[in-house]
């Protein structure tokens, strides 16, 4: 797209954001008390960098300053395509493999490894421990795989931040990755138990009685939901609901999706997505790209039907992320191991916080919660932040977050707060693209989020990144990256 062509969808997109967002209806009990902040779409998305700020440190006397040397994934996938026939353990040590080549850091100096993952191979439940092994890593170095929903790697690098800060670690490799082109589908309880007890069975005479009490229904496998066990209700429906209480229209929701495909779409043409590194997949082509990135028209999105709640919803595939094939890793240390191998480090890791709420009706509001609370802890407010990376779940989930935190009302009726955190302006917001356009392997998606927040501090001129997420469960995570001097 040129230069001028490129002007005209921004002017449009903004035009349309915020006058889909002024003539919201107030339809429900929050809606009607929850101010709608105007989202513009700013024109500075397009405009010069950001100059460099002079800042203070968020170095803190007396603990450790752990520091990201680099951070990189393999290109994530559609599910179904090319990723279809690996399985998750495959994909990880690709990214080991990519982390190792880039780095070009001694398999021997890693202390530890940790891997986020979602949905687990059971064949391979320990994935972290089997992608090291396959990478090449020695097998005297420990591995262990962490599972937090959508958060996953964000609590594999949190955990390695604690490592190092509590003098166990110099080094670590933490990471995330999921296949949901192949997930474990079960046979039922019924059938399970049969199974197992006849595997006991010591007579031909006890093993026929067994057989002899199997019934059709026993063979009905156990397909697996993205649904919240506790409620028993798909993370789609959550984000109709969510949004219908926050009066995000469809046409917000299909707008907002259409901006995160067409800056995914502006920053991989432009060579912006740093972190991505090629796959050989083995009987296949080199994989050198992510391939859910389609930036689409108002007119086609508007044609597909709601996706969950039926006929009446907002949530559709269009403005939903997809389910997605990928695999992250990201080399963390402290800065004097860092500095004393001769790396130059991208990033610092400062203040992060976990947050949890109700699953029922705050499910995906993890990022309203947590950021405050990591704003506080590392003393800074929401003008100090040059950089916002937020997982995009669904676009009514962002939207609804980002009129969640403009509310004075919801913050002192929700969050016992005594005035909103403000909502993060769009021209710092998500400008490489998001989950609903990169994808969103469950696991993988934090390293992503803060690798990218770390180059675009660089290419931007920042200082300050904050990462945010949500999570099945109700919970949700932030953290403040800083930029490495340079």
């Amino acid at each position: 797209m040129g230069s001028a062509a490129w002007r005209v969808a921004e002017i449009k997109m903004s035009s349309m954001l915020t006058s889909a967002i002024r003539n919201l209806p107030a339809s429900s009990a929050w809606a009607a008390r929850v101010f709608a902040r105007s989202l513009s779409c700013s024109s500075q998305l397009q405009a010069a960098a950001v100059q460099p700020k002079s800042k203070k440190t968020l170095a803190k006397s007396g603990v450790k300053n752990i520091v990201v040397v680099e951070g990189v994934r393999i290109p994530f996938l559609q599910s179904g395509t090319s990723y279809a026939d690996l399985m998750p353990h495959d994909l990880a040590r690709a990214a080991l493999q990519g982390l190792l080549n880039r780095t070009s850091v001694p398999r021997d100096v890693v202390d530890y490894i940790v891997y986020g993952t979602v949905i687990q191979e059971v064949k391979t439940s320990n994935v972290a421990r089997e992608a090291a092994l396959g990478a090449g890593f020695s097998d005297k170095t420990p591995a262990h795989t962490v599972t937090m929903a959508c958060i996953s790697s964000n609590q594999a690098m949190t955990t390695g931040v604690g490592m190092i800060a509590a003098g166990q670690c110099d080094v670590v490799v933490a990471g995330g990755v999921e296949l949901m082109s192949d997930v474990p589908i079960r046979h039922s309880r019924k059938m399970r138990k049969t199974m197992l007890t006849l595997n006991r069975a010591k007579t031909l005479g006890q093993k026929l009685s067994l057989i002899s009490k199997i019934r059709p229904d026993y063979f009905a496998p156990e397909l697996p939901a993205v649904a919240e066990f506790s409620t028993s209700e798909t993370m789609g429906h959550s984000a109709d609901r969510l949004a219908a209480a926050f009066a995000v229209s469809r046409l917000e929701q299909d707008e907002y999706a259409l901006r995160s495909h067409t800056l995914a779409k502006k920053a991989q043409d432009g060579g912006l997505l740093f972190d991505v590194v090629p796959f050989k997949v083995p009987g296949k082509d080199t994989v050198t790209k992510d391939n859910g990135i389609r930036p689409s028209s108002m007119e086609q999105m508007g044609k597909l039907k709601p996706a969950f709640v039926k006929p009446y919803g907002t949530v559709t595939a269009a403005n939903s992320s997809f389910l997605t094939d990928g695999a992250s890793a990201m080399l963390l240390m402290s800065e004097e191991k860092a500095l004393a191998m001769g790396y130059k480090p991208k990033a610092y890791l400062r203040d992060f916080v976990y947050v949890s709420q109700d699953p029922k009706d705050q499910l995906l509001l993890g990022p309203t919660y947590a950021t405050p609370k990591v704003l506080e802890k590392a003393g800074l407010t929401m003008a100090d932040i040059d950089v916002f990376e937020f997982h995009e779940a669904f676009a009514g989930q962002i939207l609804a977050n980002l009129k969640a935190m403009d509310s004075d009302w919801f913050a002192q009726n929700y969050m016992g707060r005594k005035s909103k955190v403000g909502a993060p302006p769009l021209e710092k917001f998500n400008t490489w693209g998001g989950s609903l356009s990169l994808g969103h392997p469950f696991g993988a998606t934090g390293c992503r989020l803060v690798i990218t927040a770390a180059h675009r501090l660089k290419k931007e001129g920042g200082q300050y990144g904050l990462v945010a997420a949500c999570a099945a469960g109700g919970q949700g995570h932030a953290m403040i990256v800083e930029l490495y001097p340079q």
